[in-house]
């Protein structure tokens, strides 16, 4: 049987955490547009604060619902749209938000979309990389492991990953479950100094 060229369901039938911190370096397949995935969050479906499913029950509902590998998509303060992929199948489950992007393909695309030219500023945050690939809620529960249109790409190489709090949020933020590839001038926020 032939190796498929894009991630299973299988890579997010496993630990949040590991998933989140193996996303690193991957390529994210949207279109005609793609980007090297540079920092991710992890959220767990259960006892986790900053996670949509400790208040909302149309994510739990959303959770129960679908596979792994489900593309979860939710409006950031009525603003920005944001991509959000389930984790389900190991001991926990969760949801893994997709933060920033280094743009590989489609850059004419994402440029008009956003409005901006400077390369680093296309996908350096979860709303921006949305906006650049024209991601909403029609998404939503689609699955990122069904075909070549909408995929994710293996790692090529050696990846090193710094682990980091989660920002942006109020509650559970001195978790350290936010992922970046070490060094990536593409990060939404750069990575703060000290012990974890």
């Amino acid at each position: 049987m032939a190796k498929s060229p894009f991630l299973l369901r299988s890579f997010f039938e496993r630990d949040p955490l590991v998933v989140a911190r193996e996303l690193i370096g991957t390529e994210l397949v949207w279109g005609r547009c793609s980007g090297i995935i540079v920092e991710t969050e992890a959220y767990l479906t259960l006892d986790d604060e900053a996670c949509h499913t400790f208040t909302r029950p149309s994510t739990r509902a959303f959770v129960e619902r679908n596979r792994a590998g489900a593309i979860y998509i939710y409006m950031n303060y009525g603003v920005h749209w944001m991509l959000n992929l389930l984790v389900k199948g190991g001991e926990r489950s969760g949801l893994i938000l997709i933060r920033a992007l280094e743009p590989r393909r489609g850059l004419a695309a994402m440029r008009a979309r956003r409005g901006v030219e400077e390369l680093r500023r296309l996908c350096s945050g979860p709303g921006k990389l949305a906006q650049a690939l024209d991601i909403t809620k029609r998404h939503h529960e689609l699955s990122i492991c069904s075909g070549s249109r909408r995929c994710l790409l293996p790692r090529s190489g050696d990846v090193r990953v710094v682990t980091d709090p989660r920002i942006g949020i109020s509650r559970s933020k001195d978790f350290p479950w936010r992922f970046t590839l070490a060094g990536s001038p593409f990060v939404s926020v750069p990575v703060r100094i000290g012990p974890i």
